[in-house]
């Protein structure tokens, strides 16, 4: 599921939930002060509905998260825009610090155009009676939470 190279160094970001540009969240304007958008894309995994957030795991079934690729506007800035990213996500968080456990890893990202790899945050335990997100996409599935309420 994973293709990557360690020779070659990824300065792209596939994001799904409020990271995204359809949330207007203040993380995604870090997201666009320093990442290009590149397309819409999808990832092979399952989205869930976690209450205040969404959580992805991979799956090698034929279902995906709906989401953005992007890709960083000036590649000496990578490591220091992806650790505030990582920060964000809680990925360096002691467990006491009640930050939501997530982990950073390279996946292929599938844009209209072909297949990019590049870096996702997937949630890093495992997931029980939380509804799962049939569509994929946070977006739409708030909308239409939001029209049911």
């Amino acid at each position: 599921m994973y293709l990557y190279s360690m020779q070659q160094p990824v300065f792209q970001i596939f994001v799904y939930g409020s990271l995204r540009s359809g949330f207007h969240a203040p993380a995604f304007e870090y997201i666009s002060r320093y990442f290009d958008l590149v397309s819409d894309a999808k990832v092979k995994g399952y989205l869930y509905d976690m209450g205040e957030f969404p959580a992805a795991l991979p799956t090698d079934d034929e279902a995906y998260l709906i989401g953005e690729l992007y890709r960083i506007k000036r590649e000496e800035e990578f490591n220091w825009a992806i650790e505030q990213l990582d920060a964000y996500e809680g990925i360096h968080s002691e467990p006491e610090e009640g930050a939501i456990p997530y982990r950073r890893e390279l996946a292929t990202v599938i844009t209209p155009n072909e297949n990019e790899v590049a870096w996702i945050y997937w949630f890093n335990e495992p997931i029980k009676d939380q509804p799962i997100i049939p569509s994929g996409d946070m977006l739409e599935y708030l909308r239409q939470q939001k029209n049911k309420g």
